[in-house]
């Protein structure tokens, strides 16, 4: 065991409820509206194992996009009210994109969507019905084929040029309100995920389907979080790397109950931005 392992090990963390895949037959499915008669909304069923989750903020200097797959960045913002859907696209979007070139060292960023969350009690994750609900599955947003077709959807005239670089695809995660308590945020360290661990998962829409990640359980995985965020920190998830040299290219999370959130905690808000982010290698 190495100094870094040995340093990780000795970290304080709480021991949480994860939803990781249940084994399932055929290729998991999950309907992002109501599903056509006799069909249940997910074939992705929860298997639940409890596991310790590090908190990272005393090491979090030392994350990285690129080896772990997740990063703490400062992030201060003038946004008023995440709610209002133009604020975020006017004010939001280019602070963000223009915070992703510079920390990134990009040569340009796009920001495809957003999704606002604030966690209400008993309320089901439904899309186009007030704020979503915070993700209690293991996942990673895209795959490597959603990945690769999300510069195509996005981008289309210039997606063959800009897909013979390297692509990325960034979200940028922070709470609302803070210091946040309820619901974090656990993130997997990409260093102790392996391949096969990851299960690609269509998500059907009405107009479309995507693909995202499920994951298995694997007693190898680490996992961290940050503990009483505050709204001028956020945190960078990588969902997508078109580099296949050694890199980590997903990174599994998840919201989880944390056992030691007091009981008259606020609810969790967040507002995440997905972007690809593009160099020319």
């Amino acid at each position: 065991m190495g100094l870094q392992e040995t340093r990780i090990e000795s970290l304080p963390f709480v021991t949480a409820e994860l939803n990781y895949l249940a084994p399932t037959p055929g290729k998991p499915r999950t309907y992002a509206f109501d599903p056509p008669p006799g069909e249940p909304k997910s074939t992705a069923l929860p298997e639940p194992h409890n596991v310790p989750i590090f908190d990272g903020r005393l090491i979090s200097d030392s994350f990285s996009l690129d080896r772990e797959g997740f990063a703490l960045v400062k992030h201060p913002t003038i946004v008023k009210n995440f709610y209002d859907d133009n604020e975020v696209r006017n004010v939001y979007y280019p602070a963000v994109e223009a915070f992703l070139k510079a920390t990134l060292k990009a040569d340009r960023v796009f920001i495809f969507d957003h999704t606002v969350r604030k966690r209400v009690d008993g309320a089901a994750d439904v899309r186009g019905a007030g704020p979503r609900q915070p993700a209690t599955r293991v996942h990673v947003d895209q795959t490597a084929v959603s990945g690769h077709n999300r510069v195509f959807e996005h981008l289309p005239n210039e997606a063959e040029e800009l897909v013979k670089g390297r692509v990325q695809v960034i979200n940028l995660w922070r709470p609302i309100r803070g210091p946040l308590r309820d619901s974090p945020l656990a993130m997997a360290d990409g260093t102790t995920i392996a391949p096969e661990d990851l299960i690609a998962s269509d998500l059907i829409y009405p107009n479309r389907s995507g693909e995202t990640y499920s994951v298995k359980y694997n007693p190898n995985h680490r996992w961290f979080y940050i503990p009483e965020m505050t709204p001028d920190e956020a945190i960078l998830l990588k969902c997508y790397d078109s580099a296949t040299d050694g890199r980590t290219r997903f990174g599994p999370h998840t919201a989880f109950i944390d056992p030691t959130t007091p009981a008259d905690a606020a609810p969790r808000e967040s507002i995440e931005l997905r972007t690809l982010v593009f160099h020319k290698q």
